[in-house]
């Protein structure tokens, strides 16, 4: 893999639950894979109507160098966006990449 295609550095996080101070739950987010280099491809946009509000989305294609730790219950984070992470397709032949299919606007991952 070329590192010059990897040109785009992103967060992933792992959804986390802790106690809430009443003793209930609270889910969270928090970092556990920071400074990524990655290269991010937008594959299409639309725009739909969600709860009356009309909400923009985009499809992305996101390569990261080959790692075992990211499923579809992380998100990542570019810029102030979130993607929530909706499939893993790692390289296990040459086990150089992992592309993340990746959609942002309808939620927060």
């Amino acid at each position: 893999m070329q590192a010059g295609r990897l040109d785009r550095q992103v967060t992933i996080e792992r959804r986390t639950t802790v106690a809430d101070p009443l003793g209930g739950a609270v889910v969270t987010w928090v970092p556990f894979a920071t400074l990524i280099w990655a290269n991010i491809r937008n594959i299409t946009g639309a725009e739909a109507i969600r709860n009356g509000v009309q909400v923009g989305t985009t499809k992305s294609s996101v390569r990261i160098r080959y790692r075992e730790d990211i499923d579809q219950t992380c998100r990542l984070l570019y810029r102030g966006r979130v993607y929530a992470i909706e499939q893993v397709l790692p390289d296990e032949q040459g086990r150089e990449s992992v592309d993340l299919v990746c959609s942002t606007g309808a939620n927060d991952g």
